[in-house]
């Protein structure tokens, strides 16, 4: 199963991206965006940041992803 990821982007240099979440950082094309910008929450996907999102819905879905680990932990 792919799943897309929110992060944050931190870093920009040229059209690769350092991004961070739940203190984990990961590298993500930004070939699929205009504008994207420092501080911008995306999806990646597959090493693509494929769509921005707004801070409140990253944290929803980090919420999410915690509790279906939890449970499929059980």
């Amino acid at each position: 199963m792919c799943l897309a990821v929110p992060v944050e982007i931190i870093e920009i240099s040229g059209k690769e991206a350092v991004c961070a979440a739940g203190g984990v950082k990961i590298r993500a094309r930004l070939d699929l965006l205009e504008d994207a910008a420092v501080g911008d929450w995306v999806l990646v996907h597959a090493g693509y940041a494929i769509t921005r999102v707004d801070a409140e819905e990253a944290r929803e879905t980090w919420e999410f992803l915690k509790e279906a680990a939890e449970r499929a932990a059980e």
